[in-house]
């Protein structure tokens, strides 16, 4: 369940991110209130995985799973450009919480 937590989280952050954008700096009713929304629930179920999961392995696979599911979301919606280095980068982003998921012991309660 723990981990049902974190995806939730994780999912929320990114609707949430992706809302930001849309709502222009806050100008669009709709986009600011799924922002906060968003923000709240992700919030939410990052307090409910963090009673199951240390901090630190909680903390970089909920902001590395958000930040290359909002590159993509980034390049494929909003078409914005990914150089080398910033693929390069969200491969190793990606590479962290796979090893963090895979192989660390840290992360089984």
């Amino acid at each position: 369940m723990i981990y049902i937590y974190l995806i939730a989280a994780i999912l929320f952050e990114v609707v949430a991110t992706t809302a930001l954008k849309a709502s222009e700096g806050f100008t669009q009713i709709p986009a600011s209130v799924i922002t906060i929304a968003g923000y709240c629930l992700s919030f939410y179920f990052l307090s409910q995985t963090l009673k199951g999961l240390p901090i630190g392995i909680v903390y970089a696979i909920w902001s590395g799973a958000g930040i290359v599911m909002i590159s993509l979301i980034g390049w494929l919606w909003f078409k914005q450009q990914l150089d080398g280095p910033a693929l390069l980068g969200i491969g190793l982003i990606l590479a962290g919480v796979l090893v963090l998921n895979l192989f660390s012991k840290s992360s089984v309660h």
